[in-house]
């Protein structure tokens, strides 16, 4: 459960057989994300009282609204896991898709393109898309009324997060965030609950394949706190699953976190020197908007708009 007072900060305790090492994964998320290089984001101006005052009430709402669904997933899967966790990874995915919509729109209206935060959400949907994958091998979508449940929610989170994203990213992602952060609070009581009977049991094929086999490209890139290659898991149980499955969780927070500074998203993938080829159609970003009602003024009253209407 989340309180007003604790805006989704996360504590992840990694716990590592035959040690006791702790890992913080950030109480409060760093507002620059992973580069490899010298550059640095544009520093925002300082927020006003009435910036001040409408992200507290963003995120009032926000953990509002979790609050709310948590209740109801408490109440109705209070001794039934697997089915919890399906329902949680079928809806964790719906944002990303929604992100990347807003953001597809974007493009073909020529407001804005940014290619970083298409990879990075479209690696995020793919690491939830996995999760789900090993829920529905454990067997939690085996009742017919828990699918219904988890599609029928999934449906109208979209809508939710669509709108919410046209017309605040900043309150978006901090709600992705709220989200996440419920579902590591959740894995991580689970895995110390159930740590010991999850050892005794074997890794999905899924999960080992996922975590350990093939390209790790996507697998990295949602990860945009740390440097590609840096994390690489073992899987010998069902335990290390679930383990991971919860560090992807608090990976996820630190990316949302990072996203709610505007244009601060940076792929881990991205390169200076290759940065020409993400300023792929630069003339699209003159406008550099945030939210829907930003783009349309600034696509109206941008230098290359005037030079439109004059010719």
């Amino acid at each position: 459960m989340f309180s007003s007072t604790k805006l989704c900060s996360v504590q992840a305790t990694v716990l590592k057989e035959n040690e006791d090492e702790k890992v913080v994964a950030e109480e409060s998320f760093r507002p620059s994300t992973f580069t490899h290089g010298p550059e640095a984001s544009p520093q925002p101006s300082p927020p006003t009282e009435l910036d001040k005052w409408v992200v507290k009430l963003e995120q009032s709402v926000n953990v509002f609204l979790t609050d709310s669904v948590v209740t109801i997933l408490d109440a109705l899967y209070h001794d039934r896991d697997y089915a919890r966790f399906y329902v949680l990874e079928t809806i964790a995915r719906v944002p990303y898709f929604a992100f990347i919509s807003v953001l597809h729109l974007y493009e073909s209206f020529g407001w804005w393109r940014r290619s970083d935060y298409i990879k990075v959400h479209f690696a995020e949907s793919w690491n939830e898309m996995h999760h789900l994958l090993i829920m529905e091998d454990l067997g939690g979508n085996s009742w017919w009324p828990d699918r219904f449940l988890a599609q029928h929610m999934a449906f109208f989170y979209y809508i939710m997060t669509v709108l919410m994203y046209a017309l605040s990213p900043r309150m978006a992602y901090h709600f992705s965030e709220c989200v996440e952060n419920h579902a590591f609070e959740t894995y991580d009581k689970f895995i110390k609950a159930r740590g010991e009977d999850l050892k005794k049991m074997p890794a999905p094929e899924v999960a080992v394949k996922y975590y350990t086999e093939g390209d790790l490209f996507l697998f990295d890139e949602f990860q945009t706190s740390r440097a590609p290659n840096s994390r690489r898991p073992k899987i010998e149980n069902l335990y290390d699953v679930f383990l991971n499955i919860r560090d992807d969780e608090a990976e996820h927070c630190k990316t949302m976190g990072a996203c709610q500074t505007h244009g601060n998203l940076r792929s881990p993938h991205s390169y200076p020197e290759d940065a020409s080829g993400d300023d792929f159609g630069s003339e699209f970003r003159q406008a550099d908007c945030e939210g829907v009602a930003d783009c349309l003024e600034k696509s109206v009253t941008s230098p290359s708009s005037k030079q439109k209407q004059n010719i």
